[in-house]
């Protein structure tokens, strides 16, 4: 789950006081630096390493923090969780893959069914949350490689026939950033991708963006207590930085999908609020809570989107276009 902003949220903030139960906010030191690679680890670990036993209690049991996809409003978490996991694995043709990446891999739903279900001989995670990573490597999944590492300094040693992200780009740009900005930090992350894939690859991506609201009413209480450090892209921003680049073959708006998970997780949550307050305290559960139904609200509405896109590489040189620069970490089409 990343950065959704529903509502405009300027002076009733929850005030996070850190105690001990959880990773401290960034603060003023880590916003404010050049070092977008650091503000990016610690904002992750400040959500996501809250523990793994408070989300265990109301994820489904593959603990997949991201949007399901229902096939109904009375379908089970577990089963919706499951349909998505399928989907991404099916864009990436998973069952004829030898080695697939997962950019954002959470506690390892999908590394898992590259694994045991797909039988992938090569399957590499990357995360910057350390209990995830550890999560996932006591898992001991055969092939599963997983790497608390950015994927701006990652550098691979052979070409992937899929590359999967699910509720990662939203942690690629930041507040500050212009669109500008933000577009080139995305063309940065397609042009790493396209030289990660085979030709035959594919990239499947699931984002949270921008809808019927601008960047200006984000919600204050999302980006500072939530998800510090992280902003939503627009399609726009998505599908300029990829032109050229990689074709986009699929785009989907799920959004009501994310609403009704949202749902699901507030509704699991507050029927194990004591379990959970015992786990992180009163505060954070309370915290929780709200953010649960604020996202809900914000996809109801149209103020945010779910975003499922599927993309290709395009031939190096198609169309008489130039061929892009290797970003870097280029892997030689040789490698495997």
């Amino acid at each position: 789950m990343t950065a959704p902003a529903s509502e405009r949220q300027t002076a009733d903030r929850d005030g996070f006081e850190p105690d001990g139960s959880g990773p401290d906010r960034p603060g003023p030191e880590a916003r404010g630096t050049n070092d977008a690679l650091a503000a990016a680890a610690a904002a992750v670990r400040y959500h996501y390493d809250v523990g793994n036993e408070f989300y265990r209690l109301w994820l489904d049991t593959s603990l997949s923090y991201s949007c399901a996809m229902p096939d109904g409003p009375d379908d089970d978490l577990e089963a919706a969780q499951d349909r998505k996991l399928r989907f991404h694995l099916d864009a990436v043709n998973a069952q004829r893959a030898g080695a697939v990446l997962d950019i954002g891999c959470g506690w390892g739903a999908v590394l898992g069914r590259l694994a045991l279900t797909h039988r992938v001989p090569r399957a590499v995670g990357l995360t910057l949350s350390i209990e995830q990573a550890a999560h996932v490597a006591a898992a001991g999944h055969p092939g599963v490689e997983v790497r608390t590492e950015d994927w701006r300094d990652y550098e691979p040693d052979e070409l992937f026939d899929g590359i999967i992200s699910i509720g990662a780009f939203e942690h690629f740009a930041r507040p500050q950033d212009s669109s500008a900005e933000k577009i080139q930090t995305y063309r940065d992350f397609f042009e790493r991708a396209r030289s990660w894939l085979t030709a035959d690859g594919a990239l499947s991506l699931q984002t949270i963006a921008y809808a019927n609201m601008p960047r200006e009413q984000a919600s204050a209480f999302m980006q500072q207590e939530i998800f510090p450090d992280a902003d939503l892209p627009t399609l726009a921003e998505i599908t300029t930085a990829a032109e050229g680049v990689l074709e986009t073959r699929l785009i989907r708006n799920d959004r009501l999908d994310y609403a009704w998970t949202c749902e699901q997780w507030a509704r699991r949550l507050r029927a194990r609020r004591d379990e959970a307050t015992g786990f992180v305290g009163p505060d954070i559960v309370a915290r929780y809570e709200r953010y649960l139904r604020m996202s809900a609200l914000g996809f109801r509405s149209g103020k945010i989107c779910l975003y499922r896109l599927v993309f290709t590489p395009y031939p190096r040189g198609y169309a008489g276009r130039a061929t892009p620069a290797p970003a870097s970490g280029d892997v030689k089409a040789t490698a495997r």
